[in-house]
């Protein structure tokens, strides 16, 4: 019995921000749908400050049980600029918490409404927002899947591939793909800033033989599994990025083998003492309450008001399926 209460109580660590973050998302739906039929008579760029508006929102809502619920240490290396900037967004990926990370950096910048993803196909038809997502390409994930050091198929494959094409073999993260990295620079390069090359180590993911254990799932860095993320950004000015494809190829790959080197120093240090922190002096960067509880109250109690009536109530499910439905369509139709 005693058992069956601890697992309990563990579970509610993450259902009830899970319950929050799914529970409000038909309300910023609705909103942002009600606002669209409004402003489809305004100025686009009316629409757009305020759909960044409602994102923001709805972001910081999810940032709030991320951060400030997990209680998780943010510690950042490298240079991040305290202005925002059109930017894109290049990361290793280990786990479904990877884009809570770019979250983390934007909210810091002002920026957390400007935020937009590449996802796979299959991660485009989420519930209500995933569609959403893939309306504009900013973060990019190039190695194409996760890093699971439970897969070694997928690593070997990997590496064998980098090998074939004559370039470096990586261990701790997969060989970059170039096609929606050079798309997205490519049509976006008037209007960028910079290009931000993201490096994300999570502290806790080596066993006691030194070998990498799989990065935490959003259940477990909800349940607060994960003690401190450790986040590198190099900011890469876009002349010193070559254009042309097959060069613009070598030069990712260049840009991951650092990344490479920065994790073996991070996992497999000789030093102890140098172990879980990258080379360069990082700062811890908490995230002020004010940034993400009154978001978290408001799209809340919009939601609890809507439940509290019988015809709220049916909207609410409504939403719900509808949402999805379109969004799913909306999608197919894009594709």
């Amino acid at each position: 019995m005693l058992l069956s209460l601890v697992l309990h109580t563990y579970s509610l660590r993450y259902m009830l921000p899970a319950a929050v973050m799914l529970g409000t998302a038909p309300t910023y739906f609705l909103s942002w749908a009600v606002w669209r039929l409004v402003s489809s008579l305004l100025p686009a760029r009316l629409y757009h400050e305020v759909d960044d508006r409602l994102y923001t929102v709805y972001q910081s809502t999810v940032l709030f049980f991320f951060e400030n619920y997990t209680g998780v240490e943010v510690i950042i290396y490298g240079d991040l600029p305290k202005n925002k900037e059109n930017i894109i967004y290049l990361s290793n990926h280990q786990c479904t918490v990877d884009w809570i990370i770019a979250d983390m950096l934007a909210v810091r910048q002002n920026a957390l409404g400007h935020v937009r993803y590449v996802l796979k196909d299959g991660l485009k038809f989420l519930p209500l927002y995933g569609w959403y997502f893939s309306q504009m390409y900013l973060v990019i994930f190039p190695e194409g899947t996760r890093y699971n050091p439970e897969l070694p198929k997928v690593i070997g494959d990997s590496q064998a591939f980098a090998a074939k094409e004559g370039l470096a073999v990586l261990k701790h993260v997969l060989t970059p793909r170039i096609k929606a990295t050079h798309v997205a620079i490519d049509a976006m390069k008037d209007y960028l800033d910079a290009v931000y090359d993201v490096t994300v180590a999570y502290e806790g993911t080596v066993d006691q033989k030194g070998q990498r254990k799989i990065a935490p799932s959003m259940s477990d860095f909800l349940c607060k599994e994960c003690p401190k993320i450790h986040i590198y950004v190099e900011r890469i000015e876009l002349k010193d990025i070559p254009e042309e494809q097959i060069f613009m190829k070598r030069w990712l790959h260049e840009r991951f083998a650092i990344k490479d080197k920065l994790l073996i120093e991070f996992y497999e240090a000789k030093d102890p003492e140098k172990r879980n922190k990258f080379s360069v002096k990082g700062f811890n960067s908490r995230l002020s309450l004010t940034k993400t509880l009154p978001s978290l109250l408001f799209l809340s109690g919009l939601t609890a008001c809507m439940l509290m009536t019988e015809s709220g109530r049916k909207l609410y499910v409504k939403t719900w399926m509808y949402g999805t439905l379109i969004g799913c369509l909306w999608v197919s139709i894009k594709a």
